[in-house]
């Protein structure tokens, strides 16, 4: 029975486990986003977020804590300098788990991890749609010459563009 044990050992050794999570997160850290199946993600994510909590505070201390789980030294540079910067004033909740689907070999159910603050899809701002009219709405003669000019700027600055 596994009354009261707290966290997934995914099959593994602790010794191996520690190896495996401390390889995603240096993975994770340089490139941002990692593929990897949704048991390890999870416990990832519990791996790496107490250290990215850590990198916010810039000392000495920390940063040693830190490279006794990671183990890298370009990992711990560029989560010092970079990433502790970009994620300075967020409470918590710097990695996103999104499902992507099961692999085909073993059914595996598959995501990738990611730093919430480095996704180019999120962080775009929505760009606002034009209002559509609905049916029964009628435009004034005067709202709709206040369109035409406006509408002849945009088509004249995307020429310029292209």
């Amino acid at each position: 029975m596994r009354h009261n044990k707290k966290f997934n050992h995914l099959g593994r050794t602790a010794s191996h486990r520690n190896a495996m999570l401390s390889n995603m997160a240096v993975s994770l850290i340089k490139h941002k986003r990692i593929t990897t199946t949704v048991e390890k993600a999870k416990a990832l994510k519990k791996f790496v977020e107490p250290l990215l909590t850590k990198s916010k505070n810039d000392t000495t201390n920390s940063r040693r804590v830190v490279f006794s789980y990671l183990k890298d030294k370009y990992a711990i540079t560029e989560l010092f300098k970079e990433i502790s910067v970009k994620i300075a004033d967020r409470p918590g909740g710097y990695t996103r788990i999104i499902k992507t689907g099961h692999r085909l070999g073993d059914n595996a159910s598959m995501c990738f991890i990611e730093l919430v603050d480095y996704d180019d899809n999120m962080a775009k701002e929505k760009v606002a749609k034009k209002s559509t009219r609905t049916r029964r709405s009628k435009k004034t003669a005067a709202s709709v010459a206040e369109e035409a000019p406006v509408a002849q700027e945009a088509q004249a600055e995307e020429a310029k563009a292209e």
